[in-house]
């Protein structure tokens, strides 16, 4: 195979440079074409090659430019490069030294000639104004044209008088060259007048743009005044983004160029003489590109080879073919090229070689070779034995497959055991196919191949199993939700061979594992049982049970259906509103499987707590009802609303909630609760209320009005409270007596109107605060911690006021009385037990009565001082003793200290669990016998007691019950403590 992988291209040299023509290939043999003529490199010329790259050096511009191709050969043939011409840039010198002047009047266009000097290579032009390195700039007056290279003025100025001089840059050589100066001279009989443009450069009628290259178009025109120019499509199309266009310099250019570029351009030039236009069309042109090319190929004698070519270019390309770098010769009738399509049928050695599609327009050619080989070999079944073992199910169809390697393709036939088999079929590869497969069939069969060349053979056995059966019967599974069913898959095999049992869920492979946590295989060596676990909804569908051995397999499926609770119900909205009544309608629910029976509605506010049920009209809603009335609902409330559906199986998920909607306003219809009132200040009537919760408020602009008169008259007061949230009402007027009796009652109203009021309740105006201080105040102290006051009362009540209640205030001596707190008691009491003082200390007690208008005058004071402190030793050496049902305790004496009060005697308490409510024996003895029965545990305690109250308690002893044992009395009781094991103490 040969392959040239860059050998085209076009080439601007510099006269006397070296250049190097690559022909990248994988051939031994590597020769050069110029002008169709073989180059022969001769020792000290100026060709030479060097790994199939072409050198020359001291390059000639008549001997060398042309067209150059490589042709690379090896042992497959001969294939030609891609071309490559080689132009030879270079640049003349201007011949004319001198130019005559030009003579124009002010106002008047003029067009100054270059004339570039002979060259090879594109030129870039510019004009010198007077001298080096004065430029001659342009702008809408004056245009340098890069086609022609002339100086186009639009219209003279008397500033433009001067010499040009035009300069010639060669872009590959970089070379540079000067014409000879132009005089611009002003004439003297006159300026010109104004005139239409005039355009002097303008495009050809039809520019050839091939595709993604850059195209500019020239225009400009002469006139006076001087003339603007613009571009436009002749069909109306803008331009792209991507086309820049210079009004300063008349040029409009358009990279990238595309098919969709293509079309007729136009040039203006107006002034305001007039206008003029030059049009000229952009044709697309590509050169060929391959879309389809040969492949190499290896095909056998007397074969037919078909090749494609493929190529887009604009025009259409023509193809032809190449054999080894010749054109091929189509005269043989055996060899057709049409269209890029090459058929060569009846192949023989002689059509060996490398061929190469040429497709071509005359924008270019592009080259795609590949190469044909034809072989010619006896049979051999060295690289494709028969299987030595070919195995089949009893009742099935087999293959024996035969592909030795021979050409041309010969003769196959097949014999088993020495028998040669005749009513047999062969297929056209030669392969042997054996229908309804039976035990007779097994034996050796050989496939013999023959061909001009020679003959050969392989064998190879054919074993019959019995076939695979499913004994399982298809069926159909009904079952509910959260059940567990095995689906089972039981089959009758030839025992030789092994079994893959593999299942599938609705034609997607079921993974047994974390993700199928829900499916479990259950069967044994010949079934492949599955069990599925705790089955959901998703689970319904279709279960095949697949079962492959090394000659067959079979499958079973069962359709399994799963009922359940419903679906949310859909697109449940509501489509009507009144003041206590919402119209709502939904879709129907997916039934699972199980009919819907009934529909409930459940609705919510920013008031409720979650989701509560409501009455429906009609009140139950059927499974096929899809529509209803919700009623009983509050007014001027927002309120959202859901559908669930229930069946036989159970209630199913809610439907998405129903989108907000607000129940109209309307009149007020409930009325505050509690109405009462009383107390305040001096000359008020405080009339209070629970308010009435928004929900239940009907509207916008809720409020109260609250009336009220004095017992017994008959027109009433009212005063508005517009805060819905307010829940007390205060008149204040100097003429209300103390403690009047007064009737009530509070409306409410809104936006639409007064709703009802509350039912009349009686209160009281504000009372006098108490008037006397109690009398007969005294104190006597009762323990180290408390004392006990007492008073005579005050009158319970009058027409300006009552007693509450009484206000007892100890204060200890050398304390601010400020910060001692106040005892208060309800009622007509007339002593109180004064907690937490402190032991040996002087308190003064003072008392006043109080109301719900204050307190009263303040009493006298009386003093008391607490008693001396309890013990703050707890007993100790507590020894016990049991005898029948009797325990016996004992302890030491406890001993007050100096400021406590003396010990006047002891509590024993005893229970029978440390949480339970203890008896309690008192004793003035550091002994005691207690009766208890002996089959029980007890927790016993003991503390002092004195007038100052209650020392310190002894730690709890535990003693257990002792059954059927007896302690003599003899032991010293200190020890008796230390011999019962079993004793237990506890802090």
């Amino acid at each position: 195979m040969i392959e040239i992988h860059n050998a085209e291209r076009n080439s601007f040299m510099n006269l006397m440079k070296t250049i190097h023509f690559r022909c990248l290939s994988r051939a031994h043999i590597h020769r050069w074409k110029l002008n169709g003529s073989f180059i022969l490199p001769r020792p000290g010329s100026r060709f030479s090659l060097s790994g199939g790259n072409l050198h020359i050096s001291h390059l000639n511009k008549e001997e060398d430019v042309g067209i150059y191709q490589c042709l690379a050969s090896n042992s497959f043939g001969t294939i030609v490069s891609r071309e490559a011409s080689l132009h030879i840039a270079y640049l003349e010198n201007f011949k004319t030294q001198r130019r005559s002047p030009v003579r124009v009047r002010e106002g008047q266009g003029v067009v100054l000639l270059c004339g570039p000097p002979q060259h090879s290579g594109e030129l870039t032009f510019t004009w010198i104004f007077n001298e080096y390195p004065s430029f001659v700039i342009q702008d809408t007056r004056r245009f340098v044209s890069q086609k022609t290279g002339n100086l186009y003025i639009a219209k003279v100025e008397t500033s433009d008088v001067g010499n040009y001089t035009c300069v010639v840059t060669n872009t590959v050589t970089k070379s540079s060259v000067q014409g000879p100066p132009t005089p611009l001279v002003l004439r003297v009989d006159g300026v010109m007048g104004e005139y239409e443009p005039k355009i002097e450069v303008h495009f050809p009628e039809v520019v050839p743009v091939s595709k993604s290259s850059t195209v500019k178009l020239e225009c400009f025109a002469l006139g006076n005044p001087v003339p603007t120019i613009s571009w436009r499509r002749a069909d109306g199309a803008s331009f792209g983004r991507k086309v820049d266009i210079n009004k300063a310099s008349g040029v409009l250019e358009i990279p990238y160029f595309q098919q969709e570029d293509a079309g007729v351009y136009e040039c203006v030039a107006e002034n305001s003489r007039g206008r003029n236009s030059a049009k000229g069309k952009l044709s697309f042109y590509a050169a060929p590109n391959l879309t389809e090319k040969p492949q190499d190929v290896q095909k056998t004698i007397d074969d037919t080879l078909v090749w494609e070519c493929k190529a887009s270019a604009k025009p259409k390309p023509s193809y032809r073919w190449m054999k080894n770098g010749e054109p091929l010769d189509p005269m043989e009738d055996r060899i057709q090229a049409n269209n890029g399509v090459l058929t060569i049928s009846s192949l023989n050695l002689a059509d060996i070689g490398m061929y190469q599609c040429v497709a071509e327009n005359k924008h270019g050619r592009i080259f795609a070779n590949a190469e044909l080989r034809v072989i010619a070999i006896a049979p051999d079944f060295s690289r494709n034995l028969l299987k030595a073992q070919t195995l089949a199910r009893q009742g099935g169809d087999v293959l024996i497959e035969c592909k030795p390697r021979m050409s041309p393709r010969g003769v196959i036939s097949w014999r088993k055991g020495k028998e040669s088999l005749r009513e047999i079929t062969v297929l056209d590869n030669g392969s042997l196919r054996i229908s309804n497969v039976t035990k007779v069939d097994a034996g050796l069969y050989t496939c013999v191949a023959r061909n001009q060349f020679g003959v050969a053979s392989s064998a190879g056995s054919l074993v019959v199993k019995e076939a695979t059966v499913i004994t399982s019967p298809a069926g159909h599974l009904d079952v509910t939700v959260g059940e567990s069913i095995v689906l089972p898959c039981q089959v009758s095999h030839d025992t030789s061979l092994d079994l893959k049992f593999t299942w599938f869920f609705n034609e997607q492979l079921i993974h047994f594992g974390s993700h199928w946590a829900y499916f479990e295989k259950v069967g044994g060596r010949s079934a492949g049982d599955i069990m599925i676990r705790n089955i959901q909804l998703r689970h319904a569908g279709k279960y095949t049970c697949a079962v492959q051995t090394k000659v067959d397999s079979v499958s079973i499926a069962t359709d399994v259906v799963v009922r359940g609770p419903p679906g949310p119900p859909v697109d449940c909205q509501v489509t009507a509103m009144t003041e206590t009544t919402a119209s709502l309608s939904w879709g129907p629910a997916m039934d699972s499987h199980s009919p819907i029976h009934s529909y409930a509605i459940q609705a919510r506010t920013p008031f409720s707590l979650g989701w509560q049920a409501v009455t429906t009209v009609p009140e139950l809603l059927g499974g096929k009802q899809l529509s209803c009335s919700v009623i009983d609902l509050s007014p001027w409330v927002e309120y959202e609303f859901r559908v669930l559906a229930t069946n036989g199986i159970g209630t199913g998920e809610p439907s998405k909630s129903s989108k907000k909607a607000r129940t109209r306003e309307m009149l007020p219809r409930a009325t505050p609760s509690r109405v009462n009132g009383g107390g305040g200040g001096h000359s008020e009537l405080v009339i209070t209320w629970e308010p009435v919760p928004e929900e239940q408020q009907s509207g916008p602009g809720f409020g109260y009005v609250v009336a009220f008169r004095p017992l017994a008259a008959q027109g009433w007061m009212q005063a508005a409270v517009t805060s819905p949230d307010s829940s007390r009402y205060v008149f204040k007027n100097e003429s209300i007596p103390p403690f009047s009796p007064y009737q009530v009652k509070v409306g409410v109203y809104n936006n639409k109107g007064e709703g009802p009021f509350s039912p009349v309740t009686t209160i009281y105006s504000a009372e006098e605060e108490p008037s006397r201080a109690p009398g007969r105040l005294r104190a006597k102290s009762v323990s180290a911690s408390e004392a006990e006051v007492t008073w005579k009362p005050l009158a319970w009540s009058n027409n300006r006021r009552r007693i509450l209640g009484y206000e007892v205030k100890p204060t200890r001596a050398h304390t601010k009385q400020d910060t001692a707190a106040v005892i208060r008691t309800v009622g007509n009491k007339t002593s109180v037990l004064v907690r937490d003082l402190e032991g040996s200390s002087t308190y003064y007690m003072s008392l006043r009565a109080y109301n719900s208008a204050g307190v009263g005058p303040q009493s006298i004071i009386v003093n008391v001082t607490t008693k001396k402190p309890p013990p703050s030793q707890a007993p100790v050496k507590i020894m016990w003793n049991t005898s029948n049902s009797k325990v016996i305790l004992k302890w030491d004496q406890v001993h007050a200290l100096e400021n406590e009060s003396e010990v006047t005697g002891y509590k024993v308490m005893y229970s029978q669990d440390k949480h339970s409510f203890p008896s309690v024996v008192e004793t003035n003895t550091t002994s005691l016998e207690l009766s208890l029965p002996v089959n029980q545990d007890y927790v016993i305690q003991i503390k002092p007691f004195s007038e100052g109250g209650e020392g310190s308690s002894s730690r709890q002893i535990t003693i257990p019950k002792i059954a059927g044992w007896e302690i003599s009395s003899a032991f010293p009781l200190v020890n008796l403590a230390a011999l019962i094991l079993t004793a237990r103490t506890a802090l």
